[in-house]
C-alpha cells in the first residue's frame, strides 16, 4: 500500500523558515515525479513544486518562487521543501504526493506563519 508520511510543519514568524520531509513508501520510488501541494482553510488544494525523478526541479508556484527549494533522495525515498521566508498567505497543510498517480493522500503537515 502506498504511503506518504509528512513532517516538519508548526509555526512560524514571518520571514522564518521551515523544512518539510515526506517519506514514501513507494515501490520505485525514484521512477516518480513528486510533487509538494498545500491546501489552505476554505481553498482548493494546490500544487506548489514538483521534482522530476532524477532531482531536477520541474514547477514552483509563482507565489513561491525564489523562496522554496524542492529537493529529494532516492535512496531515502524522501522528498524536502525547504521554505524560506515564510509568508501569513503560506499558512496551510502541506501535502507530497506522485504527481502523476492517483494516491490517496497522506495526513498532511500544518504550516502557520504567524505572527
Amino acid at each position: 500500500q502506498v504511503q506518504f508520511v509528512e513532517s516538519g510543519g508548526g509555526l512560524v514568524q514571518p520571514g522564518g523558515s521551515l523544512r518539510l520531509s515526506c517519506q514514501a513508501s513507494v515501490m520505485q520510488f525514484s521512477a516518480y515525479i513528486m510533487g509538494w501541494y498545500r491546501q489552505a482553510p476554505g481553498k482548493e488544494r494546490e500544487l506548489v513544486a514538483s521534482i522530476s525523478s532524477s532531482g531536477v526541479p520541474l514547477t514552483y508556484r509563482d507565489s513561491v518562487k525564489g523562496r522554496f527549494t524542492i529537493l529529494r533522495e532516492n535512496a531515502k525515498r524522501t522528498v524536502y521543501l525547504q521554505m524560506n521566508n515564510l509568508r501569513p498567505e503560506d499558512t496551510a497543510v502541506y501535502y507530497c504526493r506522485r504527481t502523476d498517480v492517483q494516491d490517496a493522500w497522506g495526513q498532511g503537515t500544518q504550516v502557520t506563519v504567524s505572527s
